[in-house]
């Protein structure tokens, strides 16, 4: 008795699978359509997840490596040559950014960042660099932001779309019914059943984008900080150096 129940709940739940897609297939060609787009959006969605997923875990490998190679260095040649190498991480851009700058306020001065390093500072402003950071930055930030929005959308409308296709299955439904004058469970229940199967389209479409796109807004805080952290590293490296 008690190994024969796994057995049962096996068949039980083949049954319910095999129920849901004789369902689907029985359903209206609207009904049909609304999963369509639903299956749309989670295709696109996750395919987004799995992407951003992965750059994501290369870029804080990848930033982790930099920020000890940037604390360890002496010279800005060294951090060049190595940034190379780490391009997944947004933390490069800003010291390229910055470091474009630099050089060309000290070559305006007719003197190379390494000769300026070793004799008397030339730099003159730090402001100039500043900027140049911040919008490296910003232009850092928006590419992580890249597809956020499909997630965001995906999380916010698709659970309607599955709503409004559950009304028109139970209005369909209903209108069935008056036709044929009977009114037992036996008549309304295959209506109702293929009209919620959208509601749970919807929301399996909808959870896994909200997750992912809050776990991915919280990342991109993240790089934002330690680029801001790292953007005041190199001003105080440059007021250290050069004023």
């Amino acid at each position: 008795m008690i190994s024969g129940i796994p057995f049962s709940l096996a068949l039980l739940a083949q049954g319910s699978e095999l129920d849901l897609f004789k369902l689907i297939l029985a359903s209206s060609i609207l009904s049909k359509a609304v999963l369509i787009i639903l299956l749309i959006f989670s295709v696109f969605s996750w395919a987004i997840i799995f992407k951003k997923f992965t750059a994501m875990r290369k870029l804080r490998r990848d930033s982790e490596t930099f920020i000890r190679m940037f604390r360890k260095s002496k010279r800005f040649s060294e951090i060049g040559t190595a940034c190379e190498s780490l391009r997944n991480t947004p933390l490069v851009e800003v010291f390229l950014a910055g470091h474009e700058e630099l050089e060309t306020q000290l070559l305006r001065d007719g003197k190379s960042p390494s000769a300026a390093a070793s004799g008397s500072p030339t730099l003159k402003t730090i402001n100039v660099i500043q900027r140049a950071l911040s919008r490296a930055s910003s232009v850092e930030l928006t590419k992580l932001e890249r597809n956020m929005g499909w997630l965001a959308t995906t999380a916010s409308v698709t659970p309607f779309i599955g709503l409004f296709g559950t009304v028109l299955g139970i209005i369909t439904a209903f209108t069935g019914l008056g036709v044929e004058g009977t009114a037992t469970i036996r008549a309304v229940a295959p209506g109702i059943a293929e009209a919620l199967i959208a509601t749970a389209a919807g929301l399996f479409a909808a959870i896994p984008a909200v997750i992912a796109y809050n776990y991915f807004v919280h990342q991109v805080k993240e790089f934002g900080s330690a680029m801001d952290d790292f953007s005041l590293e190199f001003l105080n490296l440059m007021e250290r150096t050069f004023s």
